[in-house]
């Protein structure tokens, strides 16, 4: 077996090759370069050993980005053992639940998220040890706690000796849909994501600084933050506190990343927002994925601030993008083709693979990032990853142009008059109009039961909506089947903490808030 540790890649090695004086982080209150980094991590692997952590044992992560978190990924990894980011915005019992799926022993924690984490405890039995980060060690009388100091003051120790293939993380899917399920990634699929999209799309420099909205605990956000600017020896800047426009246009004027990450439900905040229109002067290059950006919005935001972005999507089981538009030459309302060392595939409802144009089907990838399986989920893992390819559960459609389109996810896909219709296609023309900031389309009954599309808008801030009058918008730019029957406006579009609407949420809503006989 080939011995590799992700660690030395993403920092040893910039040590050894005389770029240890460079910035690796930024973040409020701490500035490091790579080589105080790669001292801090391995006095953290060093502390983790030290409180009895084992190779290839789990160390669950509940904590604000920040050089802590980013330690403790890497300290972890060095240590041997696997480190698991989670969510930042679930209560105590959604906490509790994946902390004792994983079977972790030992959970990091900050401050912010230490109620949760008292919560979690009394469900996971199996946790004996809890790292605080600036919290209250009276919080848990029933596990040994540790101050963070103590970790990263520990004796330093050289990087285990693992191998490509040995696990080096999990990622829990965000389970909009079901259970969280515990993604298992190797040591070499973090240098594959890097050496694919991050040099051959991105094409990242050594002189790059990034940004990215996402978190660390997210398949996108810890490539944006960690993977791909350790791996040519960039700079990554980290926020700790929730994202708003308000404060990322504040942190993007004082760091001035050249590389911006976000999803599109961020992307458009931004444009309902009073920010100044020269916000995003040092980014070069802007990136979205999370969920399809809608042409209307990458229109938007190069007309007012200037800059591309690129549209991709990736998934936890992959690691992060694995199809995606180029610089310079994005096709807007499209997620590009496949990145170098990916191949997709459109399949149809029986399994075959659609040669043609134009005809929907589920989405599949291969690749060099795929996750060997889902953690003590033997079925289900059987259902995705089949053989060398990995089944997304999205709808796609190749263009004539070799670009891929998605529709949505292919269990979000509706019928109205028997006809498929992609909510995507439905959102895309609605955010054209100008009372409409965000949009979800579902599907709600009518009183026959019979299934028709629904949209819910959030509307422009100072703007009323016209259902009539965006029901006919959507009439004269779509067919008459794929019209909304009815528009619901709301406050606010639930999400989940990477971002992504919460469909199934949206769902219930409309159910619960339509009268019988509302839909036309």
């Amino acid at each position: 077996m080939v011995g590799f540790n992700a660690v030395d890649y993403l920092l040893d090695r910039h040590v050894r090759e005389g770029r240890g004086a460079r910035t690796a982080v930024r973040a409020p209150g701490r500035t490091l370069t790579y080589a105080e980094l790669a001292d801090e991590v391995r006095r953290v692997a060093g502390g983790f050993r030290s409180i009895g952590v084992r190779p290839e044992e789990r160390v669950m992560l509940c904590m604000v980005d920040g050089v802590e978190m980013l330690s403790a990924v890497l300290g972890a990894m060095a240590s041997g053992a696997v480190p698991v980011p989670v969510s930042t915005m679930v209560t105590g019992p959604e906490l509790g639940k994946v902390l004792a799926d994983s079977r972790a022993r030992v959970l990091c924690v900050s401050a912010e998220f230490a109620a949760a984490a008292k919560e979690a405890i009394a469900l996971a039995p199996e946790v004996t040890d809890v790292v605080l980060d600036r919290a209250d060690p009276a919080a848990f009388p029933s596990v040994t706690t540790h101050d963070w100091s103590q970790l990263s003051t520990s004796d330093a120790v050289r990087p285990y000796e693992t191998w490509e293939d040995s696990p080096a993380l999990w990622l829990y899917t965000s389970g909009t849909t079901g259970e969280p399920k515990g993604a298992m990634h190797r040591h070499a699929s973090i240098r594959a994501v890097c050496e694919t999209y991050g040099s051959q799309v991105l094409g990242i420099r050594g002189d790059d600084s990034c940004l990215s909205v996402a978190k660390l605990f997210f398949a996108y956000g810890i490539g944006n933050s960690l993977f791909f600017p350790f791996s040519v020896g960039a700079t990554t800047v980290l926020e700790p506190s929730k994202p708003s426009p308000k404060l990322i246009a504040e942190r993007v004027r004082e760091e001035q990343p050249s590389l911006f990450f976000a999803v599109p439900t961020f992307y458009s905040a931004l444009l309902s927002s009073d920010i100044p229109d020269d916000t995003f002067s040092s980014v070069r290059q802007a990136v979205s994925a999370g969920e399809p950006l809608p042409a209307v919005l990458f229109e938007r935001f190069r007309s007012r601030f200037g800059v591309e972005i690129l549209d991709g999507i990736g998934s936890t089981e992959a690691l992060h993008i694995f199809l995606s538009n180029r610089p310079g030459a994005v096709v807007p309302g499209t997620t590009g083709t496949a990145v170098p060392g990916y191949d997709v595939e459109i399949r149809d409802a029986s399994g075959v693979r659609i040669e043609g144009t134009g005809e929907p089907g589920e989405l599949f990838v291969r690749g060099p990032s795929t996750a060997f399986g889902y953690w003590s989920r033997y079925e289900t893992s059987k259902r995705v990853f089949q053989g060398d390819w990995l089944r997304t559960g999205d709808s796609y459609v190749r263009n004539d142009d070799g670009t891929y389109t998605c529709l949505g996810r292919f269990n979000d896909m509706l019928k109205a008059g028997g006809i498929w219709v992609s909510p995507s296609e439905v959102e895309q023309r609605l955010l054209q109009h100008p009372d409409v900031a965000e949009v979800a389309v579902v599907a709600a009954p009518d009183e026959d039961g019979i299934d028709k599309p629904v949209a819910c808008v959030v509307p422009v801030a100072g703007r009323e909506l016209d259902q009539q009058a965006l029901i006919e918008f959507c009439r004269e730019g779509l067919a008459a089947f794929k019209r909304p029957r009815a528009v619901v406006g709301v406050a606010e579009l639930p999400k989940t903490a990477t971002g992504k609407i919460r469909r199934n949420v949206i769902r219930e809503q409309v159910r619960d808030a339509l009268r019988p006989g509302a839909l036309a």
